[in-house]
């Protein structure tokens, strides 16, 4: 190709290119493997000797550069931050990227902060502090007065809370349906008590009035029977008569094995207990009427002979029978009156707190 060799010889730049010499046919063309330079590759020039180029567009790439040399430098570093001469806290590359060293939010405080935060946690300990000291002072001797204002209250409460009423049925004509809470702490010498019911109640009564739990937990066996025809007592005809009714009654104690009981009777259950005073009076340790009817099928006479202690118990709005046993009770030599004001004829029911305790006020001093 001759032309080709007289461009290369009338073109001198074509020597300098420095690709002209790696094509292979270059060579065998005549003409241009006599030009300087072809065949072989100069070397490239250093990067510090590159003539630096011009101009605006340059002057950018010249910047790019600096960039460029700068983060290669930041990581043959370690990529390690550097601060500003004026002090203030800068960011290294990595931190701000979010590589390697922690982000600014997540450095730990500066001493100073460290010392705010731990003031600010010691005060709002001390007010903690502050606020429950004032707490207990105003609080804990209401409690101790509390305490201290009824003591037995508390003892009673939980003795009677560990005993529990067990029901069952005494054997024999008639069969008798009964609930019954044994003594929690027996004391010596004291009897057992018997519960009777009146006409719209029963045994479970007094369990629900928490009268047979409060009077076990004070020492003594506490029994409640169903009387005939009530409750789960099957009826009786033995008892139409006053002496089937002391039978029944005695037919009681001897399946309960009750010795000297005293005997609760309330309103209609006075129809058993009054001809059981009158005939069996010396087998009870102590009588508690409440308002019980047919007081008034006895003479004075028949009272005057009865040696039982007495406690006649009545509410002072029962303007029915109560006034009337009264009359007729107040003939019994070892007696005494309770009244309980604003409760009606079943004051037990009206007045539980106030039965109680004249309740148990009667039974502590009995043998």
């Amino acid at each position: 190709m001759p032309a080709v060799g007289t461009v290369a010889r009338a073109a001198p730049w074509v020597g300098a290119m420095p690709w002209v010499g790696a094509v292979p046919w270059a060579r065998a063309v005549p003409g241009i493997g006599a030009v300087p330079g072809a065949g072989t590759v100069p070397r490239a020039a250093p990067r510090s000797s590159r003539p630096e180029p011009a101009g605006p567009r340059d002057a950018a790439r010249r910047s790019l550069w600096a960039q460029r040399r700068r983060a290669g430098r930041l990581r043959g570093a370690g990529w390690a931050g550097a601060e500003r001469s004026s002090g203030a806290r800068t960011l290294s590359l990595p931190q701000r990227w979010g590589w390697g060293a922690a982000a600014p939010c997540c450095r730990p405080p500066s001493s100073a902060g460290a010392e705010m935060l731990l003031a600010r946690g010691r005060l709002g300990l001390l007010l903690l502090g502050a606020l429950l000291a004032f707490l207990l002072y105003l609080l804990l001797p209401a409690a101790l007065h509390g305490q201290r204002s009824r003591p037995d209250e508390g003892k009673r409460g939980r003795r009677a809370a560990n005993n529990t009423a067990r029901a069952g049925m005494a054997a024999g004509e008639p069969p008798v349906f009964y609930r019954e809470v044994l003594a929690g702490t027996a004391g010596p010498g004291r009897p057992d008590v018997l519960f009777l019911h009146g006409q719209a109640f029963t045994s479970k009564t007094w369990e629900a009035l928490g009268t047979l739990a409060l009077v076990a937990g004070e020492g003594y066996r506490a029994v409640a029977v169903d009387l005939p025809g009530y409750g789960d007592s099957p009826p009786a005809e033995t008892v139409l008569t006053a002496q089937g009714r002391v039978a029944f009654l005695d037919h009681v104690l001897q399946q309960l094995g009750m010795q000297r009981p005293v005997l609760i009777s309330p309103s209609m259950s006075g129809r058993f207990a009054l001809p059981f005073l009158l005939v069996r009076g010396d087998q009870l340790s102590g009588f508690v009427p409440i308002a019980p009817v047919g007081t008034k099928d006895y003479t004075a006479e028949q009272y005057r002979r009865i040696q039982t202690p007495t406690l006649i118990l009545y509410g002072d709005r029962d303007t029915g029978l109560a006034p009337q046993a009264l009359q007729n009770l107040q003939h019994l030599p070892e007696h005494h009156v309770v009244v309980l004001p604003g409760a009606g004829h079943a004051c037990y029911l009206d007045k539980p707190e106030d039965f109680h305790r004249a309740l148990l006020g009667f039974l502590h001093p009995l043998k």
